[in-house]
């Protein structure tokens, strides 16, 4: 490798050496060209050999540039919280490099609850200063799949269930990571709503809940955003992969929106040359091809849109309007990356990344129940702290798949806590429970040995007698990055705590009143003990500093912000993909075997719609154990009455809705305004409210501000099918305003005309 790149050096120094003696700069290198003829005169002097070879995979994460024209290769990285470890050129096992570790920010399920676009900016600005360190070109993140069904694995990853907050989160992430000159790939394009089956589905869904649900994100990294790439999906859709889908790649991202980007594919997503080539793709990443069966010795070379291209061009079976096409997108992506002269050099594991990351987690956590005012823990009376559960000591950012990560360094929850109480208070640890012992992914090694010999009674009863003798008792559990949990690769089995962990909260509330629950998840779970606890904690995997952002919320240094970017139902029936949707499958085709191969796909069908999560639930009357938006605060707000600056809206116009907030507490704190609109009338289907607008105000004891949230008819519409346009229909409507879903302070009637 190190070889192979100081070859390159040389190549490109030869290039500019004949150039400086030629003084006339190729146009393609000159700055002060327009990129479209830059890229104009690239491509001529290309040869076919060197256009098919940008297209493809060099190594696991890298693809090909021109040495000889001095155009440098393109290197990417997993992933959305941080930038993944080395690992070997044609191997998924560790490269064993010292210098690959980085600060771990929270998963895209704590920034999304921050509610607080400024917060996504800081988290991209600073993952995109890693991966520029790093020498990144393209970073595969972020995720913005819709929360569908709380069992799917990876919905850590990803930014909830609500299609306008993780479009308005999405787009300043987008513009922070790209500000230092490396791309982001917006994941995964379409439809990739569970793990399971993930390779051997084809999902049906109606055109509404496709371009009102699942599209928007997309849509929005596209068009807001501006997110250099985008990754294809493994899932079908209309029977064809999405990393080789006409409908998604062609039809909708690059005619409907216009999309003058690069579409990569997920790693090992493409299975068919013609596919590939015709229906949009530009980038074949991960592809398992076997090259020596083929009588080549580099398997690269063997990719869908490598040899098996070059020889129907060859054979005139393929012309090369469309590899010219990709190939133009790709020198486009370099001018912005690889050929930037102007980006900055980046930095890692800084003052200011740190202090990112738990600022992020402090905001991000969620506050879910409070009774009697249990936190903030009262310092002077609490003599003694038991801090019980598995997740107060088990490592985090090791496991859950492709976003695994090699941390500099992270603080446990129990860290954390006696770093923060340790000097006025006695700080104890139990167990309570055994969970997942194991602490390495893909070669990635946590150090640490979970393992604990003793019966399930024993460190039960060890618990419960050290919360007896506590002032405070903090349980830290919830779910892991272990397989069939919140990873990748697979879903969960069920919606309950693993590692009869509702038993140990059940004995820990009777042994101790001033009980705290801190569930460390990236996913809702269902929980029976919710009657019998005082206070609930959303707490997430907030990455390296876990621990100080969990600890600053315990002792109220943070007041908690966070509200959910996804509904709780109490039980997984509540929830529209599993009382009226197909999961994991077609049941028929489920019991027939079928998902077990891409031979044999099973359908998917998305018989729920548009009505998903609170959608469903506030549609439907159904009670959610907490709803989208819930959060509390160590404060009390006061929403007052809102005001419209018009009763009549045009279909050109704009409406506004202003509304006083006041903290009425006695600490400083912050408070979500959310906006939900109400069709009153309509001639389909629509839910019975939607989000469309949000504003975070930070507020002081007694202090008063006013919030303007302004729409237009686009938060009015839905998507006519028969027409494939978005109508905004005459009639009444509703603004409705609140600080959760359920929890709706002040309404306001209008009239589209």
């Amino acid at each position: 490798m190190i070889k192979k790149a100081a070859l390159f050096s040389f190549s490109i120094l030869l290039s500019a050496s004949a150039f400086s003696q030629n003084k006339t700069i190729p146009i393609y290198l000159d700055d002060s060209k327009p990129v479209e003829q830059r890229v104009k005169d690239a491509l001529s002097r290309m040869t076919l050999e060197e256009k098919i070879a940008m297209l493809h995979a060099q190594s696991k994460f890298s693809s090909a540039g021109v040495p000889r024209l001095g155009i440098p290769e393109f290197w990417t990285a997993d992933g959305p919280h941080g930038v993944r470890a080395e690992v070997k050129w044609d191997e998924w096992d560790q490269a064993g490099w010292t210098n690959d570790s980085i600060i771990a920010y929270p998963a895209l399920t704590a920034l999304s609850a921050t509610w607080n676009k400024n917060m996504s900016w800081n988290y991209g600005k600073a993952l995109g200063e890693e991966a520029r360190y790093r020498k990144k070109d393209i970073i595969l993140g972020p995720g913005v799949n819709i929360y569908r069904t709380p069992l799917n694995g990876r919905n850590f990853e990803y930014m909830g269930e609500d299609p306008y907050l993780t479009s308005k989160m999405v787009v300043p992430y987008i513009k922070g990571v790209q500000s230092n000159g490396v791309a982001t790939s917006v994941k995964h394009f379409a439809l990739n709503n569970q793990e399971m089956f993930r390779h051997t589905s084809n999902v049906i869904v109606d055109d509404r809940a496709l371009y009102e649900i699942y599209l928007p994100p997309f849509k929005a990294a596209v068009t807001e955003g501006d997110s250099w790439t985008i990754m294809g999906a493994y899932d079908m859709y209309k029977n064809q992969y999405a990393s080789q889908n006409q409908y998604l790649l062609n039809d909708i991202l690059k005619k409907e929106w216009n999309y003058k980007g690069v579409v990569v594919s997920d790693w090992g997503a493409v299975n068919n040359t013609e596919q590939a080539i015709k229906n949009g793709l530009d980038m074949e990443f991960g592809s398992w091809t076997n090259g020596l069966s083929e009588g080549t010795s580099n398997a690269y070379d063997n990719y869908y849109l490598a040899y098996p291209y070059l020889k129907l061009i060859k054979e005139g079976k393929m012309g090369t309007t469309e590899l010219d096409d990709k190939v133009s997108r790709i020198l486009n992506l370099a001018y912005k990356t690889t050929l930037n002269k102007n980006k900055p050099f980046g930095n890692i594991g800084s003052e200011n990344h740190r202090a990112v990351a738990k600022e992020i987690g402090e905001e991000g956590i969620v506050l879910l129940k409070n009774d009697k005012n249990v936190l903030p823990i009262n310092l002077n009376s609490a003599k003694k702290i038991a801090v019980i559960g598995e997740n107060a000591i088990k490592m985090m950012t090791v496991g859950g798949g492709s976003s695994s990560l090699k941390a500099k360094y992270e603080i446990s929850p129990l860290e954390g806590i006696k770093a923060r109480f340790g000097k006025n208070s006695d700080v104890s640890f139990a167990r309570g429970y055994v969970g997942d012992v194991g602490g390495e992914y893909n070669g990635v090694k946590s150090g640490q040995d979970l393992k604990d010999n003793r019966s399930a009674d024993e460190i039960l009863k060890e618990a419960v007698e050290l919360a007896k003798n506590s002032d405070y008792v903090i349980f830290v559990g919830g779910l892991n990055k272990a397989d069939f949990q919140d990873s990748e690769g697979n879903d969960r089995k069920s919606y309950g705590l693993p590692y009869n962990q509702d038993a140990v909260i059940s004995a820990l509330a009777k042994a101790n009143k001033n009980l705290a629950v801190v569930m460390v998840s990236g996913n809702a779970v269902a929980m029976p003990w919710i009657k019998e606890v005082p206070t609930v904690v959303q707490a997430w995997y907030l990455g390296s500093e876990s621990g100080h952002s969990i600890a600053s919320v315990l002792a109220g240094d943070a007041n908690p912000s966070g509200k959910l970017p996804f509904t709780f139902p109490v039980k997984l029936e509540d929830n529209s993909a599993h009382a009226l949707g197909e999961y994991p499958g077609n049941k028929e085709e489920l019991a027939a075997g079928k998902g077990k191969d891409q031979q044999n796909p099973i359908n998917i069908k998305y018989n729920e719609s548009i009505l998903v999560g609170y959608r469903w639930h506030d549609t439907k009357k159904i009670k959610p154990l907490f709803s989208f938006g819930h959060g509390l605060s160590y404060t009390t707000f006061e929403i007052g009455k809102a005001t419209a600056d018009k009763t009549t809206v045009s279909q050109n116009d704009k409406i506004s809705f202003t509304v006083k907030v006041k903290n009425t507490g006695k600490k400083a704190g912050a408070e979500v305004v959310q906006l939900y609109v109400s069709d009153k009338k309509a001639s389909v289907l629509r839910p019975e409210k939607e989000l469309k607008g949000f504003e975070k105000v930070f507020l002081n004891p007694g202090e008063e501000k006013e919030v303007t949230l302004t729409i237009d008819k686009e938060a009015l519409s839905f998507f006519d099918a028969e027409k494939h346009q978005w109508v905004a229909e005459p009639g009444d409507f509703e603004a409705q305003i609140g600080n959760s879903s359920d929890n709706i302070k002040t309404k306001v009637k209008f009239t589209l005309k």
